[in-house]
């Protein structure tokens, strides 16, 4: 007698990146400094109550989160990181293996794993060469069986974004029969006047779905709050399929907090910005292939010598993100983090 499900064995499981004591960690796209102050004390506050249950439907920041972002609480939708909603979307659309998820690839790498988990069929469509979503081939893909498409924006790993222009070409293409998910985990990085914002689309199309996080620009990794935006049908059915709790009250706390202080927060996106332009000029004066990015990280198109160039970072206490044989994801961090990655990814070129 099988107790688990068979499928469980192919099942690609989520790599995080590594943590070694001693190196730099520039695997993970995560922020180097801590919360502010006034956060930290008011995720100590809520860990006081930690014997209470959290409110289960998040009622305070969904509502704050809707003034945000200028939109009825009921369009609004908090779960346990924006990767927890994209599990949610995936059974909120499909039944079983004769419902498709369409995404590009390499993309994020949980979109495979919600969509097998969720019992769904992938259909993965390659990026373009110049490391973008190939939105007419997306399209193209799409048919009877197509339930739910992904579109990261700033792509995860590659950095790259879908511009406004084209994702509209490309809602009108689809059509309003299958939900579009526009995961914007990175948005606060977004620089470029032509990026799409998936605010400016939602209103008009009621099947666009947006994903943000608190886990980037707000510092708050650690916790697990994401929130999805879009038509009051959708967040509805996510909110049905959401696990109870979810949401911790911690997680609650310091998401609230962490929007008090917005401007705080986000006074730091500039040297980032700053950092990422910095490092990507030197990678490519060092002959590297990094295409442009909108993200707090750059990829460096590797191919076979990704293994190496990540051992070789290793072996200088350097952690980046290899994906395979396809590239490799280095988090921007700080100065002086990104010139240790610069002198390693030096040495590694002389050899």
């Amino acid at each position: 007698m099988t107790l688990i499900r068979a499928d469980l064995d192919a099942l690609p499981a989520y790599v995080p990146g590594r943590a070694v004591p001693g190196a730099v960690k520039l695997a993970s796209n995560e922020v180097p400094l801590p919360p502010p102050a006034s956060v930290l004390a008011a995720v100590a506050e809520a860990a006081a109550g930690g014997n209470r249950y959290p409110d289960l439907a998040v009622t305070t920041l969904t509502e704050r989160l809707a003034r945000e972002l200028d939109l009825p609480p009921e369009r609004v939708a908090v779960g346990c990181g924006s990767v927890s909603l994209c599990q949610q979307l995936v059974n909120i659309t499909c039944l079983g293996p004769a419902d498709e998820v369409v995404y590009a690839w390499r993309s994020f790498e949980a979109y495979p794993i919600v969509t097998q988990v969720g019992g769904a069929t992938s259909r993965p469509i390659p990026l373009t060469d110049d490391f973008r979503h190939d939105l007419d081939a997306m399209a193209a893909a799409v048919g009877p069986a197509t339930r739910l498409i992904m579109v990261c924006s700033p792509n995860n790993p590659t950095g790259t974004v879908v511009t406004r222009a084209e994702l509209e070409r490309f809602l009108a293409a689809v059509g309003p029969d299958v939900v579009v998910a526009l995961d914007e985990a990175y948005y606060e990085y977004v620089t470029a006047d032509d990026a799409v914002d998936g605010r400016d689309l939602v209103d008009a199309y009621p099947n666009l779905v947006v994903l943000r996080t608190f886990s980037k620009a707000y510092r708050l990794a650690g916790l697990r709050v994401g929130y999805a935006f879009g038509a009051p049908e959708v967040v509805a059915a996510l909110r049905k399929v959401g696990s109870p709790f979810a949401v911790s009250v911690v997680a609650q706390a310091g998401a609230m907090a962490a929007l008090e202080v917005k401007e705080e927060l986000l006074a730091s996106v500039p040297g980032v910005v700053s950092e990422r332009d910095r490092v990507r000029d030197a990678l490519l004066g060092l002959g590297y292939v990094v295409p442009p990015t909108q993200s707090n990280f750059v990829w460096l198109a590797l191919g076979e010598r990704t293994a190496a160039f990540a051992a070789h970072h290793m072996d200088h206490k350097v952690i980046v993100r290899p994906f395979a044989a396809d590239g490799v994801r280095v988090t921007v961090s700080s100065p002086e983090e990104n010139d240790l990655l610069l002198a390693a990814a030096a040495s590694f070129v002389a050899n």
